[in-house]
């Protein structure tokens, strides 16, 4: 019995042929699409942009420095991490972690990564309620989303309303989470893009393709929310589901 549950809650179970599908999946395959099609769009965007040179000839990491030292940082220490795209503000140690992709090189892509990461450096200094908020939920989000599942699973496979209950709330943390972090990512790329115009780091005609990759990679935690609160309802309809049975 505890397997054709599982079967059930996780998309099949027994019906016409053997199997049937479950309907509820549906939200989570258009999910995924959502984050395939933001990332594809950031990959895409990022690959254009790199590929062309900066006139004023910066770094990231050259960048990096500059924007910080024009807001008046300079107790953040710029790092150089392996991957790509795997650049972070750490307010914990105040590092800059900036990726192969973008440490070293000149491409515009690079700098404007580079100078939105520094948007969070800013972020902390300046104590921006949002980031101060996402800082918090940390903890929770990752609690939340690391046993949401097993915990609504356990409350339907042995019809325990309260475990149905607590895994619902346990997800909606995780969501909560990245509600928070919209602000966040989207104003540490306006103060990105503004100190690239203002210091000419970025010419007028750069600032075109600079607006697009920050765009593209905004789209990213877009499309994560939306596919997060595609799941929630998920698990809300499944709850119901099981209540009528």
């Amino acid at each position: 019995m505890l397997l054709s549950y599982a079967n059930h809650y996780y998309g099949y179970g027994m019906g016409y042929g053997g199997f049937y599908f479950d309907p509820t999946m549906l939200l989570g395959i258009l999910g995924l699409v959502l984050s395939m099609l933001a990332s594809a769009g950031v990959n895409a965007a990022f690959a254009k942009y790199n590929r062309i040179r900066c006139m004023a000839g910066l770094t990231g990491a050259q960048a990096a420095e500059r924007v910080l030292h024009t807001a008046g940082i300079f107790d953040v220490q710029i790092r150089h991490v392996s991957g790509k795209l795997t650049d972070h503000y750490d307010p914990r140690n105040k590092t800059l972690n900036l990726s192969d992709s973008t440490y070293a090189s000149n491409s515009i892509a690079a700098v404007c990564v580079a100078a939105h990461e520094c948007g969070h450096a800013v972020q902390d200094q300046k104590h921006y309620g949002p980031l101060v908020l996402r800082s918090t939920l940390v903890p929770a989000a990752n609690f939340g989303s690391q046993l949401s599942w097993p915990v609504f699973i356990c409350g339907l496979l042995f019809s325990l309303r309260p475990l149905v209950t607590a895994g619902i709330v346990l997800f909606t943390l995780a969501v909560l989470f990245q509600l928070v972090t919209l602000p966040v990512e989207f104003n540490a790329s306006s103060r990105a893009l503004k100190v690239l115009s203002d210091t000419g780091m970025l010419g007028a005609q750069e600032m075109p393709g600079a607006r697009k990759v920050l765009r593209a990679a905004a789209m990213t935690y877009v499309a994560a929310l939306a596919s997060s609160l595609l799941q929630l309802l998920r698990l809300i309809l499944l709850a119901r589901g099981r209540d009528r049975d």
